[in-house]
């Protein structure tokens, strides 16, 4: 779902210096829901924050789940860092920042 900022440049790189000139997805195909990334945000940050349930749109997506076909073909990208250690990463990052 969420590639780390570093797989995302590297990808945008690839395609920059290709001859492809149509869209081509640079997400993660690892599905997961909202309420999972909700979780593992608050498992990771220790957060006391609570889940609000509300009425999905009609035109929401039912599956997140990017296709990374195009990507793989053409400059074999994929993205190497996982949601869990891209998450991790992020929040050290933030508490640096904030540290500062």
């Amino acid at each position: 779902m969420i590639s780390s900022l570093k797989d995302l440049i590297e990808g945008i790189l690839h395609l920059s210096e290709s001859n492809y000139h149509l869209p081509v997805n640079l997400g993660n195909p690892s599905e997961m829901t909202i309420i999972e990334l909700a979780e593992t945000i608050i498992e990771l940050t220790g957060s006391q924050s609570k889940i609000v349930y509300i009425q999905a749109l009609e035109d929401d997506p039912k599956v997140r789940r990017p296709d990374i076909t195009k990507a793989r073909e053409l400059f074999n990208w994929h993205p190497r860092t996982g949601l869990r250690e891209g998450l991790i990463k992020t929040r050290d990052d933030f508490a640096r920042r904030i540290e500062n």
